[in-house]
């Protein structure tokens, strides 16, 4: 996929429309960060696609998005270090990017 197949996006890069996302469309804006998904990243961004599905909002800042993973998937993954190697600079703003969601609210 490039640049001119991605669906229409804003200055920062996050989807206009989350609904004209794809596996396709997340792989394609993964690799504009270098990053190459494994399992791991698919479930952190199932987890927000179904945070979003559910209450129409990105988690509104990293700490409420670890809050929420460790939720929903206790400890281990629930903790900013696991989130920051999956999803390195803010792991909100970018995982959310990733998944096709609106950008979180308070991420700088």
């Amino acid at each position: 996929m490039t640049d001119q197949t991605l669906p229409e996006r804003n200055n920062e890069g996050f989807l206009e429309d989350a609904y004209t996302w794809t596996p396709d469309v997340a792989i394609a804006l993964a690799r504009e960060d270098g990053l190459e998904l494994s399992d791991n990243h698919w479930e952190i961004i199932e987890f927000l696609r179904d945070f979003y599905t559910e209450h129409e909002v990105s988690p509104p800042s990293n700490r409420l998005f670890v809050k929420a993973v460790k939720e929903s998937m206790g400890e281990e993954k629930g903790n900013s270090i696991y989130l920051m190697q999956l999803f390195p600079g803010t792991p909100a703003k970018t995982a959310c990017r990733i998944a096709g969601l609106p950008r979180p609210t308070n991420c700088l």
